[in-house]
């Protein structure tokens, strides 16, 4: 197996990952996305046009939330509101899943992938 393909299997753009946040231990809200590509994360890193990294962080939730049908949970226009209205902690819990998804488990799997 070439490395390109081994990367693609593993660490492709078809995975997808969800976060419950919940409250009380009920969820209240469901958010799928799939993994960051360099792409992307220049793509963010242009419209946000700060060295901000919480300005990073939240274009990149509003930019890759998902629901479980696959549209957008946060449109452009939320931004102000999302900043202004929702408690930071929140946010951030929801963005640091995003940003670490998948990042210990799966370098594991292809490691040993590889060796073999």
């Amino acid at each position: 197996m070439r490395a390109t393909e081994l990367l693609r299997n593993k660490f492709g753009v078809s995975q997808l990952y969800k976060y419950e946040l919940k409250v009380e231990d009920e969820v209240a809200l469901e958010i799928y996305w799939h993994p960051l590509t360099i792409a992307e994360r220049e793509s963010i890193q242009k419209k946000v046009n700060s060295e901000d990294a919480g300005d990073f962080a939240l274009t990149l939730m509003i930019e890759k939330a998902l629901d479980k049908d696959g549209k957008r949970l946060f449109s452009d226009g939320e931004r102000a509101a999302l900043r202004r209205d929702v408690q930071a902690s929140v946010l951030q819990d929801i963005q640091l899943a995003m940003l670490t998804s998948g990042s210990e488990s799966k370098v594991e799997e292809a490691k040993a992938a590889l060796k073999s």
